[in-house]
């Protein structure tokens, strides 16, 4: 576990962060947690080494930056709990709502909110088109980040009316997809692209929701 520490302290020593050792602690805990379920069963391609690190600590730290670091965030497509739980490890202002329809995989992300003592996740073991049907939810999110979800402009239009007005789709991508979405039309508009880790070649899009009543 120090070893993992400290491999963590480093990955992100390279991309200008410092982070709170207690932080690093749980992020540890989270990556040896899902290397063990890995050996189990197939959670995610992504393990332990430098750039699984990368990919599943790193992006979400950095990130981070972007994001409101209190507010109602919903995680489409959690899989094995990055960006999601990365990013509420570190900003415990956070309400995570993590959607995800394998039962293998909400399995294993119960078991790691339960793990990492993460009071304010909820799993959800649903596709997000459920989601969509339930009017409580309609505009009450912050933030939807997408990592793993294949996303055109059909799916944004869909997600937007999870969003209160004025937040954000975050949309976890390469850099060598088109940087914006063609299509886009209000309440939706591109507003940002930040770069996240240049050797992954990965990036963040914001897509915001204008308040237009």
């Amino acid at each position: 576990m120090r070893m993992l520490k400290d491999r963590i302290s480093r990955r992100l020593d390279r991309v200008g962060m410092r982070v709170d050792k207690t932080v690093i602690a749980r992020l540890a805990s989270y990556i040896e947690l899902l290397d063990h379920w890995n050996t189990r069963m197939n959670l995610t391609a992504l393990h332990g080494d430098e750039e699984g690190l990368d990919r599943l600590i790193v992006e979400p730290l950095v990130a981070a930056r972007y994001l409101p670091a209190v507010g109602r965030l919903t995680d489409i497509g959690s899989g094995g709990g990055s960006p999601a739980i990365p990013l509420g490890v570190a900003c415990p202002g956070l309400q995570i709502r993590m959607v995800e329809s394998k039962t293998r995989k909400t399995a294993f992300l119960r078991e790691a909110i339960r793990h990492l003592d993460m009071g304010k996740v909820l799993v959800e073991e649903t596709r997000y088109e459920e989601l969509l049907t339930r009017s409580q939810l309609h505009e009450s999110q912050e933030v939807v980040t997408v990592r793993a979800v294949r996303v055109d402009v059909a799916v944004l239009r869909s997600l937007q009316a999870l969003l209160v007005p004025g937040g954000v789709v975050a949309l976890f991508r390469s850099s060598t997809s088109e940087k914006r979405l063609d299509g886009l039309q209000p309440p939706l508009v591109w507003e940002a692209t930040y770069p996240l880790v240049e050797s992954l070649r990965s990036e963040l899009l914001l897509i915001r929701k204008l308040d237009i009543s």
